[in-house]
């Protein structure tokens, strides 16, 4: 779906930022601002992992460019699997509510969102349990957190 023209020019990017042809999790990290906040570092070692297809704990330009085009131009159930895939930080197919506590704190570290001067993360995390858990079995299914942000737009 990209030119080559913009495949180039993303790569000029990518070498500057990276000379060795790598994007190791430091760099992650610093590119995101996370220092000594463990909240942020979990969340954001957690979209490095997501991003790191290979498993060799760098992103080469493959990774980079794949990771770019689904933040750019994925459809929402691939932008909302992604997000799945970080949050459920043990991989057992499920998030938990402890998990999801740790995601909004993270978060929130990050970028603070709008509800965060009038919720806290405990009442954030009970709400999209109260709109998402289907079964009520206190984890969220993926097909239960797709279903969830796509019927409520509070969840998204």
């Amino acid at each position: 779906e990209m030119d080559m023209a913009e495949l180039q020019e993303w790569y000029k990017k990518f070498v500057v930022e990276c000379p060795s042809g790598t994007l190791f999790m430091h760099e992650f990290k610093r590119f995101f601002k996370v220092t000594d906040n463990e909240e942020a570092t979990q969340y954001v070692e957690g979209m490095f992992r997501a991003f790191d297809k290979n498993g060799d704990n760098t992103i080469d330009f493959l990774e980079y460019v794949a990771a770019l085009n689904l933040v750019l131009r994925g459809t929402l159930e691939h932008k909302l699997k992604w997000t799945f895939k970080i949050y459920d930080k043990d991989r057992d197919g499920c998030i938990d509510r402890l998990e999801l506590l740790d995601i909004v704190e993270a978060s929130l570290h990050i970028s603070p969102w709008e509800d965060s001067q009038l919720l806290t993360p405990e009442e954030v995390v009970d709400r999209i349990f109260l709109l998402v858990d289907e079964n009520g079995d206190g984890q969220l299914s993926l097909t239960e957190f797709l279903e969830g942000a796509r019927r409520d737009k509070w969840v998204m």
